[in-house]
């Protein structure tokens, strides 16, 4: 279905990606932007298990929600990799790594499906560790303050570079899958 309520927490996905950006480009405080940025970076990267958990408890499921719910999940994931380009707290090269990922293995999933090998490239629990993982690691870079004398900014750091790695291995997951339609075989 186009609208039911995991589709809508998809949405909302989406819908606030110009709230979480925008956060860091209005007059505040910058531990303000950081905190304010952060609740709600988290706030709709929650939607993400969410919504899979509503549509398949609820019997909810549908091909629309199954396509716009990893399109949301990079859309955030993006903006947020770039904002922290822009504050000088990512180096480029690890975005352009993991939202270079991102696209090729979209492209490969759908090319895969209009093969009819779409199978091979499902979503697997690499790909969702990856996910926590960055999820985590860019909510710590966004939030930068020590909490509890803990460094939270260079926890951050370590886990993203974790996540790149892992965008990586599972990146190299999906294309050797692929690799015998890739090759025509």
């Amino acid at each position: 279905m186009f609208f039911n309520l995991p589709t809508l927490l998809t949405w909302a996905r989406i819908v606030a990606i110009p709230l979480v950006v925008g956060v860091y480009y209005i007059s505040l405080p910058e531990e303000t932007q950081n905190v304010v940025g952060t609740a709600l970076f988290i706030l709709f990267a929650l939607t993400d298990w969410a919504d899979g958990y509503l549509a398949r408890k609820l019997d909810m499921t549908s091909s629309f929600g199954a396509f716009l719910d990893p399109v949301a999940d990079k859309f955030l994931v993006t903006a947020a990799l770039l904002v922290l380009v822009h504050l000088q707290r990512l180096h480029a090269l690890v975005a352009l790594v993991i939202i270079g990922r991102e696209i090729a293995i979209s492209a490969l999933r759908e090319w895969m499906a209009e093969v009819g090998d779409g199978r091979k490239v499902k979503v697997a629990w690499l790909g969702k560790m990856k996910t926590i993982v960055q999820m985590t690691a860019i909510s710590m870079l966004l939030y930068q303050q020590d909490i509890a004398g803990l460094p939270i900014f260079g926890i951050g750091e370590v886990l993203l570079g974790v996540a790149a790695a892992l965008t990586l291995m599972s990146g190299y997951g999906y294309l050797r899958a692929a690799w015998p339609s890739l090759r025509g075989d």
